[in-house]
């Protein structure tokens, strides 16, 4: 997936949004951000948590991502506060993008849900889950969910398919056509905490986590005070050929169980189980430090703490999730 196949990709991308704007409106405005999200995106202050920040103007915006080799360069994932890594069936792994701060001007290619990002989401208050469908099983589950659910149907203007690439990996969301503003971050109910790193911790360049077919790796990058991220052995690349490369980088360890749906394959879809509590990696600036992770109820964020009970600060900045079965 060349940056010129992208580049033509977005372009198309305006396109449809324009011809959608005169059809509604004739006179309503395109968007008006650099065509595919590349903005900077505005480093959020570490003091700016739930607890201080000014309240949320709406819900955050959480979008099932594709995470194929045919999926990338994904579009829009370098715009996300939190990205979460998951096990999916046969192996592959599979995202979902979480905004609050900023939304970029596309984002994808958009996938399907799993039974499990319900009780991830549930930690949020009521949030926008933009996704491509789900097993007709899981559609009832995904309805009664305290969630504002928002697939691509008849009469949404929100997505739109790149033709120049083959389904089901050319589907994009435009995030302005569901939510009018970003909620700010008083939205993002993690439980993460944010600051000064703690005493100790250890050199970590580098940091790999395997699922049986696909791999996350984070290399720490002086430069960018960053770490660039790889997947599948291949640099993570965004839109316009830079290299995705969050402050912050947490390795879950999590139950992952069989859950009650399957894919057309017959192969099972894991259950990522991230309420409870555990042990975790927090990478940061060049280091990593050994956790605890604990997430009481399904309305609660996710605490990390270090061995005396500290509050465990990330760095300001993009967090990745990598969820990683127990060892």
């Amino acid at each position: 997936m060349r940056q010129g196949t992208r580049t033509r990709r977005a372009a198309a991308l305006l396109t449809a949004a324009v011809a959608a704007a005169l059809a509604a409106g004739g006179c309503a405005a395109a968007p008006t951000a650099e065509v595919d999200g590349r903005s900077p995106k505005p480093e959020r202050s570490a003091a700016a948590t739930a607890d201080d920040a000014a309240p949320a103007s709406g819900p955050v915006l959480a979008v099932k991502v594709d995470n194929v080799p045919a999926a990338r360069p994904q579009t829009g994932l370098e715009a996300a506060d939190v990205v979460y890594a998951e096990p999916v069936e046969a192996g592959l792994s599979r995202l979902m993008a979480v905004y609050a701060t900023e939304l970029p001007e596309s984002v994808g290619p958009v996938r399907s849900a799993r039974e499990s990002d319900l009780e991830l989401l549930g930690q949020f208050d009521r949030p926008t889950l933009a996704f491509s469908g789900a097993q007709s099983k899981l559609l009832p589950l995904i309805d009664k969910a305290p969630l504002h659910a928002e697939p691509p149907g008849e009469d949404s203007e929100a997505y739109v398919r790149d033709e120049e690439q083959q389904a089901p990996h050319n589907l994009y969301l435009w995030p302005s056509r569901l939510l009018p503003e970003p909620a700010g971050p008083a939205a993002l109910t993690t439980g993460f905490s944010y600051g000064r790193a703690p005493a100790g911790g250890r050199a970590e360049p580098s940091r790999t986590v395997r699922y049986p077919s696909a791999s996350f790796t984070f290399t720490w990058s002086e430069s960018r005070d960053r770490w660039l991220v790889a997947m599948d052995g291949a640099p993570a690349r965004t839109a316009d050929g830079g290299q995705l490369a969050p402050a912050t980088v947490v390795v879950q360890h999590v139950k992952v169980r069989e859950s009650d749906f399957r894919d057309f394959r017959g192969s099972n879809s894991p259950y990522v189980e991230s309420v409870g509590s555990g042990r975790a990696e927090v990478l940061r600036d060049g280091r990593s430090w050994d956790a605890r992770w604990k997430r009481g109820a399904t309305g609660d964020g996710t605490t990390f703490t270090t061995a005396d009970g500290s509050p465990l600060h990330f760095a300001t900045g993009q967090v990745w999730v990598v969820f990683a079965g127990h060892s």
